[in-house]
Order: C-alpha cells, then structure tokens, then sequence
C-alpha cells in the first residue's frame, strides 16, 4: 500500500492485510495506546510506522522499551523498506547505549535527527540534562506498554515529555494483554501513565482480523492427537496429586488473602508461583516455614511437568536425580525442613516410574560377599511417542516431494520443524541424525531385521545412558567432597581453636558452603539416607554391570575422519551451497522473531513439535499476506496432557482479557491531565513559599521550585520519579559521593534492603560512609524497603538454612549497629516505600538552601580526575568486589587493565603478581582455580 504525504514522496510500505492498514490509518490519524493479540505482527505495524516518518528526513523518533533483538528487527526493517522505497532521506534505525556512545556522540546524533532507540535510564538522563530537548522531538513510541506502572522509568520519560512538549505524538503498544486485564481498572492507570486518552483492541476475533485471516488462502492444518505412554501418564499424574495438594496446604495456611486463583489449571502457568509469591510478599514475615516451602516446591513441580514432556527418559531420570539431591536436608538438620511432597506416595510413584523408563531389575539389598551381582540390570530406553510420528511426518513430506515434485507456487521445499526451546531442539536434531543408524544384528535380534525401514532413537538412548552413568559416578564424587567439606566447616563451629588451623589459607566456611549449593547430601554422602525418601541410588558394581550393558558397538565406535587445518584453496571442490529444497530447520519458539523467520525460509512443510498460539497466527499471517505460497502444517500435542491443558487456558485467558478490556473501554471515564503551564499563579505561589524564618521572620517566595541533585545510577529506582512528581527539579549528574544531595549540607545515600547487605559484606558502605562525612555536615543513610513488601528485616533472614550460617535478621541489625557506632554523625532513615522516602525528602528540604550541582560533582573527585569518565555500570564493579583481595584501591586498576571477568579469571598467577601484588595476586588467583573434588 502507498501512503501520500505533503512532506514526503510516496512511501511503499509492505501492510497487505486489511486489519494491518486499518491500524497503520488510525495510528497516523491520532495517539493511542494499541493492544494486539499475540502473533498479528506488531513490530511489523511499528516498523512501517517508524519508515512513514523516516522517508521525511527531519524528524526526531525516540524508541523507548525495545528489547535488543527488537532493536535488530527494527533495524533491518527500516533498511529495507529505505532500499525499496529509494528515499535518500531515510537515515535508519540508531541504538544509543553507554557501550558504544559517551554524552558529547549522543548530543551530536540527537542535533542530526532520526530514529533512535534509547534505554530508559539514559533518555530519562539526557532528558532532564536538556542534553536531549524535550521540545526538539517529533514522537515517542513506547514498546511493551504493559510493563508501564505509576513507578517506572518509562512513565517518568512520558510524564517530562509530554510537560514540555505538547504537540509530539506520542504511541503505546503491547501485545500482552493478560497484564492489562488483571486487577482494578488497570487499562485506565496505564493509559493514563502514557498520557494516552484512546485505547485501541485488536483481539483475534476482531471482524477485520477475523475476515483478513480465514479468507480463501487459509493454511492446511493437520492435527496429531498423540498419546502418551503408561509411564509418562503414570508420572503426570503423580505430579499434579503433588501440586494439588501443596496448593490446598497453602489454601489452610490462613494467609488472609484472595486465593480464588490458586487452582490446579493456574498451577500449570509459568508465573503462577510468581503470582503467589507477589501476593504473599505483603505477609511473608508471618508466613510460617512450611508456607515458604510450598511456594518454592510448586515451581519445582511445574519445571517437572514441563520436563516430563520435553526431555527424554534419560535426561528426565537425571533431572530427578539432581532434585532429590537438591531436597536431601543439609547436615546438622532435622526432618521437618524437607519439602512435604517428597514424603508423599506419589513422590515415590515419580521416581520409580522415572527410572522404571530407563533400566529394570531388582536391586538387592545386601551386596553378596564374593562380588557377584545375583540382580540384573536391564536397560529399557522408553522413547518419546512423538519421535516416532515426527519420522513417519518426514517420511510422508518425502513421497509428497517425490509424487509432486513440479514447484507450483513461490515456496521452497524447506521443512521447518518449530520446538519450544533449543534443549528440545538439539534433542531432535540428534534423533534426526541417528534414527536410521542399526546396530549389529545378534542371535537375538534377528526378528527385528524385519523393522528395519522403521526409524529408532535406540543409538541415542544408549549414548546418554552411558553419558548418565559416568555423570552419575562423577556427581557422587562431587557430592561426598562437598559434604566433608560441610561437615568439616560445622566441625570448625563447635570447636574455634580447631577451625583457626583448618582453614588456614583456604576460604572460611561460610564460602564452602556456598559452594555447596543444594546437592552436598546426594548419594553416597557416607549418611544413610532417610528412609521417606531414599534415592534411587544402586551400588558401584550394579551401575558397572548396567554400564558394561550399553558398551559401544557397531556403528556407535565407528572411527571419525581426522579433522585437520586447510588452507581453503580447493574450496569449492569440498563446499557447496545447501539447496533450500533439502533444508531440514529446527528452531526454537522466538515471538515477533519466527515472522522474520518465515519470511526468510519460505517453508512448503512446518512440523509445529509443540503447541503455541502465537505461532499459528503468524503462520495465519504469512499464508494470507502471500498468495503465492502455499504451507502445509503438521500440529501436535501430547492428547490429555498437561500441555494441551496449558495451550487451550493460554488461548481461554488471553481472549478473556480481551473482553475484560473491551468492557473497561465502554465504561472507561475520559483522563484530563493536568497542564502545569496554566495553573492559578496564586496555587503556584503557595507551593514554593519558603517558609524559613530568618531575621524580621519574613517568607519569601523562591523563584522556582526546589532543586534535588540525583546520582545517574539512581536512575534505575522510582524515586527520582516520585520526587520529579512532586514538583522538585531532579538535575542529573555523576556523583561520587552519596545518591542525592539535598542541600549544601545534606546528602543521602540510598539502600534497598538486599543492596544493604551486599554492601556490608564486601565493605563498600564503610567507605560511602566514611566519604559522606568528611565532605557534608550532614550525611544520612536511607534504608528503602519495597512498598509492596513487609516493613521488616524478617523475610530477608534466610530461615531455611542451618543457624551456623549468620545470615539474619539480627546479623543485619548488629551491623548497622556497628555502622552508627563507628559513624556517630551518619543519620539513618527507615522509609516503607518509594512514596515515603519523597515524602521525607520533601520535609528536609524545608528550611534548606538549594545545592550546587557543580560543587555536588566535584566533591570526592581526585585531581585532574574527570566525572564523565566512571563508569555507569556498578554491578560489575559489586562482582568484583566480592573476589578475595580485590579491595577499592586496587579496583580500578583492574577495571582499566582488565577486559572482564572471564579474562581475569584465566590471567595467569604471575601477570596478577605484577597488577595488584604477591599476595593478592595468589589470593585472586586461588579464588578462580580452586577444585572442590581433589582438595
């Protein structure tokens, strides 16, 4: 379609469905916020948007919220759509982030024009710096609206640009609309976050897109309803009695709260464990343990179901295995802190039915004296039910290549075999490569020589089994040094004078533990397991039996070509380009990425290997936007599973939300926002009277409102947000000394409670405190908790591990004791939320003088020394902090020498000797070479 502008020649765009030239209409007619159901293209109407404005050549475009594969879409789109179109105005797409451009290269590129995808923290930066003039920009488009709250960054962008500029568009899009649908009128607070008035729905069945997509050239579906085996239902079963019975424990644990939701079909949602816990987080400090445990096993249930389906029986059994190991109680513990499900039949019914699949035999309970295992140990392998309809799907599409091998249409013989993730996709890929591999026949094989046209995932099973079986023994060895090492360290606790010699140059025990993670009491830890829930754990001679079993043979010791380095002179006698007719793809699911893809492969034949809606749209899409290409497409699912149920309430909620937002949009009030520039002069008077008595007790008027210096890290909290909100003007600037300067005399450094201890543990806030005091009369510490959360110290306690460990409550509290006494100045603050610390920050600032941005700035600088150059990023620094020996001193020396972690931690011992020293060169490199099995 073409669309005439006054400014412009004409610009191609490349919107052939209806729905999609209607939206593209409205959204140049007027603002708005656009809620498109998933897989109808939303980036492709955003991108031919962005082209309409960029064929001009004079505009400023701001993309706000893109992911960066978006950013790469985006990017690619608009290129092509300037070479097809042959604009010389047309600049493209250009991403501004600190890793490639410093603030002089960004005000250069904001003077120039264009389109321009910017992080938030940097627009919202550059924004209040003027660095980028609000009133310069032509619009904002603002990607994934539905992460937009009261509180984020994005609504703090919206709120300054449309303050200072009125006549730019700005434009919303999601293609999420369950956010949107879930709690109090929540399409009104994120409309009116954006400053948007109109909202516009496109759910699938809207009569434009409905009528675009079931046209005359609708894709061939064909449907595989494919049943599980015994074990498999055995299993699922097993499972989901777990689920529900951990989620009526949580329904009798007498929360107080709206438990409506907690059903078993949430329960198979990837975020229902998040939803319970965000509901619970108000409240967690008087959960009780065993609540807390239950809100952690669910996601380990669901991760159980979700790996039943998509792994293989080995991988499965080894999935098992390794929970187990992660439940088993750590030493010193008692029963009661094990995960209740494991104490159920039905947890008994998963892992025995889990290695049922793999191998059979009785295990005997006492070992015979001579060495002889009376017991055998039959591998079984049970292969996956769709490996076998995937083979005879590639056999069909192959008779169909060859029946019809004329090409009638624009499509490639490609057959592009769509998974859910890329663990499920090298799985096939394996299958794939080995299903038509034999193994030597033997006397008692010799009936299958009549199944031989049939394909087999039998060679792939035996190489992971004996993968399983070596990672097995070496798991066990891994889990028996770390429970010394653990015993050793609670040894250590009871006996001080003990522990001063054994851990001389070594970590303290705290680190060992950490090391530890969740499996130091796996098998073979030397501690009888208890009996409740005893691993399926066989004895050394019994898994050497079942090893020797699945020893290789055949075609599986086949020797390899020796690869050896060519120079490539003869390349075109070795390499040739693959035909797209003979392309076998296995891709994983990847959003608005699998449009690009199937512009790309043109695919006859997709083998849909999960179920997932989006996808059948943008096939829907792609079929009805190409006339000339016919796709056939093969969809299948597991029948009575849990991955049907899951796919059918994904299509059942997201249409739901739909109507909830329909409804809301026909009831929902008009926003007025309110213009600041023509408030009553006496209402503005009021607000910035000074009330400071001084002299004859005059009041006097300040000119503007009051002046709060931000660090630019602080950029990423809502409170810069919150006090812009109130009216204060947030300048931005690199501070090296505390987050927020109030006052010549005040300053505030903020921490979240987990950034408290983070901090305490490396040292860093000693030293902010250290700094604050010697440079301001006044220096405080503010202790930020989330306002969704409880105002206590208690759920940061880690309850659920051993009291040797002192990482509590109390630990916290008796470090910021330690902190006041050893900084009696430093004043602390205790806010609930965001909100309050504005509101406290609004108090202090009364009867104060306004601070000096400049001076804020060169306060704690050294010599010479230049703000700009620090660095924005402070989580690698706080990693680093963390290693043994890296102190502040020498922390920037090997930030500057260093290029990142992982060249650090293969530098070798002398190269360190000669960046930070002896001593703690070894101490560095310790650190990074230690080995957990051999010490």
């Amino acid at each position: 379609m073409t669309s005439n502008s006054t400014k412009a020649p004409s610009v191609k765009l490349s919107l052939p469905l209806e729905y999609q030239q209607d939206l593209f209409s409205e959204l140049r007619a007027e603002d708005g916020l656009v809620v498109l159901a998933r897989g109808l293209g939303s980036l492709r109407v955003v991108t031919n948007l962005l082209h309409s404005y960029d064929a001009v050549g004079n505009n400023l475009i701001v993309i706000v919220g893109a992911e960066d594969r978006e950013n790469g879409w985006i990017g690619e789109a608009l290129a092509e759509h300037a070479a097809t179109s042959r604009l010389p105005l047309a600049r493209g797409l250009t991403q501004v982030n600190t890793d490639m451009f410093n603030v002089g290269a960004r005000e250069k590129m904001y003077s120039q024009g264009g389109i321009f995808s910017i992080t938030s923290r940097i627009l919202i930066v550059d924004l209040l710096s003027k660095l980028l003039n609000p009133e310069m920009i032509t619009g904002l488009l603002v990607l994934h609206a539905e992460k937009v709250t009261a509180t984020s960054v994005e609504a703090f962008i919206a709120r300054v640009y449309r303050q200072n500029n009125k006549s730019g568009f700005l434009k919303a899009f999601s293609d999420n609309p369950e956010p949107l649908a879930t709690g109090f009128s929540p399409l009104t607070s994120t409309m009116r976050n954006l400053f948007l008035r109109k909202p516009s729905l496109w759910p699938r069945f809207h009569a434009t897109v409905a009528k675009s997509l079931e046209g005359r050239k609708k894709a061939e579906v064909i449907e595989f309803d494919v049943p599980m085996t015994d074990s498999m239902r055995e299993i699922q079963n097993a499972i989901l009695e777990c689920v529900e019975i951990s989620i009526s424990e949580l329904r009798k644990s007498g929360t107080g709260l709206d438990i409506e939701d907690w059903t078993l079909e949430s329960a198979l949602h990837k975020n229902f464990d998040v939803l319970i816990r965000r509901q619970l987080d108000p409240v967690w400090h008087r959960t009780t343990f065993k609540t807390r445990q239950i809100v952690g096993d669910l996601a380990v249930l669901r991760s159980m179901l979700h790996a039943l389906l998509t792994y293989d029986a080995v991988s499965f059994n080894k999935y098992m295995d390794t929970i187990l190991a992660a439940h088993q109680p750590p030493p010193g513990s008692t029963r009661q802190n094990q995960s209740p499900w494991l104490f159920l039949d039905a947890a008994n019914t998963i892992f025995e039915t889990a290695k049922r699949r793999v191998y059979t035999g009785k295990v005997a309970p006492v070992t015979p004296a001579n060495g002889n295992i009376p017991d055998s140990l039959r591998p079984v392998l049970e292969e996956q039910p769709k490996w076998a309809l995937l083979a005879e799907i590639l056999e069909e599409i192959e008779m169909d290549a060859y029946l019809n091998p004329t090409v009638r249409d624009d499509s490639n013989g490609t057959i592009l075999i769509m998974c859910i993730d890329q663990s499920t996709c090298r799985q096939i890929r394996q299958y794939l490569q080995t299903k038509d591999v034999r193994e030597e026949a033997t006397e008692e094989g010799k009936e299958e020589e009549s199944k031989k046209a049939q394909a087999s995932a039998r060679l792939m099973m035996r190489r992971r089994l004996r993968d399983y079986l070596s990672w097995k023994q070496y798991f066990t060895k891994v889990s028996a040094a770390l429970f010394s090492e653990n015993q050793k360290a609670l040894d250590g606790f009871t006996d001080q004078r003990g522990a001063s010699g054994a851990y001389r140059g070594k970590p303290p025990p705290n680190k060992r533990r950490r090391l530890r993670g969740g499996s130091a009491a796996a098998a073979g830890g030397g501690r009888p397991l208890d009996g409740g829930i005893g691993a399926a754990a066989e004895k050394e001679a019994q898994v050497a039996e079942l090893m020797a079993g699945v020893q290789s043979t055949g075609q599986e010791i086949e020797p390899k070509e020796e690869i050896i380095v060519d120079d490539l002179e003869n390349i075109e006698d070795y390499f040739e380009l693959l035909f797209m007719d003979d392309l076998v793809v296995v891709h994983p699911y990847d959003g608005d990425m699998d449009e690009q893809l199937l512009e790309e492969v043109r695919p006859r034949y997709v083998i849909m290997y999960e179920p997932d809606a989006a996808f059948i749209r943008r096939v829907e899409v792609y079929r009805s936007s190409h006339s000339d290409r016919n796709i056939k497409v093969y969809f299948m699912y597991y029948g009575g599973s849990v991955e049907e149920q899951r796919y059918l309430s994904a299509v059942r909620r997201e249409k739901d939300a739909f109507t909830k937002l329909i409804k809301e949009r026909g009831t929902m009030s008009m926003t007025i926002n309110h213009d600041a520039a023509v408030a009553d002069p006496q209402e503005q008077f009021l607000r910035t009277v000074n009330t400071r008595i001084a002299g004859g007790g005059r009041l006097t008027a300040t000119a503007k409102p009051p002046i709060t210096v931000v660090d630019v890290r602080e950029f990423s909290s809502s409170l810069p947000s919150l006090l812009h909100g109130r009216s204060m003007i947030v300048i931005p600037c690199m501070l090296t000394v505390a987050d927020y300067v109030l006052s010549p005399n005040i300053c505030i450094e903020r921490k979240s409670v987990r950034d408290l201890i983070s901090s305490f543990k490396n040292g860093r806030l000693f030293n902010q405190a250290e700094k604050m005091l010697q440079h301001y009369k006044n220096p405080m510490l503010l202790i930020e908790f989330d306002q969704n959360k409880s105002f206590t110290l208690d759920p940061f306690a880690e309850s659920s591990l051993p009291t040797t460990i002192t990482s509590s409550s109390q630990d916290i509290q008796s470090k910021i004791v330690m902190l006041t006494i050893a900084f009696p100045r430093l004043k602390i603050i205790w806010s609930s939320s965001p909100y309050q610390s504005a509101e406290i920050f609004e108090e202090l600032k009364k009867n104060q003088d306004e601070p000096d941005p400049i001076k804020a700035v060169q306060i704690g600088l050294d010599a010479g020394e230049n703000p700009g150059e620090q660095s924005f990023n402070q989580t690698p620094q706080d990693l680093l902090r963390a290693v043994p020996g890296i102190t502040g001193k020498n922390l920037s020396r090997i930030t500057l020498e260093v290029e990142d972690m992982v060249t650090l931690s293969n530098l070798p011992e002398e190269t360190l000797h000669e960046l930070v020293g002896k001593q703690v060169g070894a101490q560095i490199h310790r650190f990074f070479n230690k080995n957990i099995i051999d010490e």
